[in-house]
């Protein structure tokens, strides 16, 4: 399997109500590194998986959509509790999307899936992974 990794980043502000979420129920601010991975099994007929600008774009228009911003008030979001782990299906769907609209420059059916992985800190990250 073929992998390219693109690295951007987002910062937000959420709450994440209940208990378990201790301080964090509170407003606060989070800045993640994003890290997207688009795979392949063959590579297309340049030898690439995806056009790494093009892919970069990408992340960062979906990114772009959710940084700077409250999440609590984001109506896309409305009834999600915006965990790092929820947030990065969050991203990695919006990926998805894109692919299948084309946005990628290539057929989305020769790409087999995409993982996000956000890094809340230097020790921490979480990650999601589906198929295209």
């Amino acid at each position: 399997m073929f992998g390219v990794t693109l690295r951007d980043h987002m910062m937000i502000a959420h709450s994440l109500p209940g208990e378990a979420f201790g301080p964090a129920q509170r407003l606060h601010g989070a800045t993640y590194v994003v890290d997207a991975t688009i795979s392949a099994a063959e590579l297309d007929d340049l030898g690439v998986v995806v056009d790494i600008a093009r892919a970069a774009d990408v992340l960062h228009d979906v990114l772009a959509g959710l940084t700077m911003r409250n999440l609590d008030d984001e109506p896309s979001l409305a009834g999600v509790l915006t965990t790092t782990e929820r947030l990065a299906q969050v991203v990695a769907d919006r990926l998805v999307e894109r692919a299948h609209g084309g946005d990628l420059g290539t057929d989305p059916a020769r790409l087999a899936g995409v993982r996000v992985v956000l890094h809340e800190s230097h020790v921490a990250s979480a990650s999601y992974e589906r198929p295209l």
